[in-house]
């Protein structure tokens, strides 16, 4: 889980935990991510008024957001 997502860059690898998202994805989606659950941060979402999402790229074409707590940094070696 990203504990302070202001600290993140452009462009940076994240991880999606597919567990915590499985249920809210179209099946498509779902499966590419199962497949390859490593997409690179473009932006920024608001959501709600105190909260806001993150932008992954999946690099092809599919950009899709998710919650601080549905993604995790990788370490920069992986």
């Amino acid at each position: 889980m990203i504990k302070d997502s202001s600290k993140l860059i452009k462009g940076q690898t994240l991880l999606v935990d597919i567990n915590k998202v499985r249920d809210k994805l179209p099946i498509n989606l779902r499966k590419q991510i199962e497949a390859n659950p490593y997409g690179k941060l473009v932006g920024y979402k608001m959501v709600d008024a105190n909260q806001f999402g993150l932008a992954i790229d999946f690099g092809n074409g599919a950009i899709t957001w998710f919650f601080e707590n549905e993604l995790s940094e990788i370490d920069k070696e992986e």
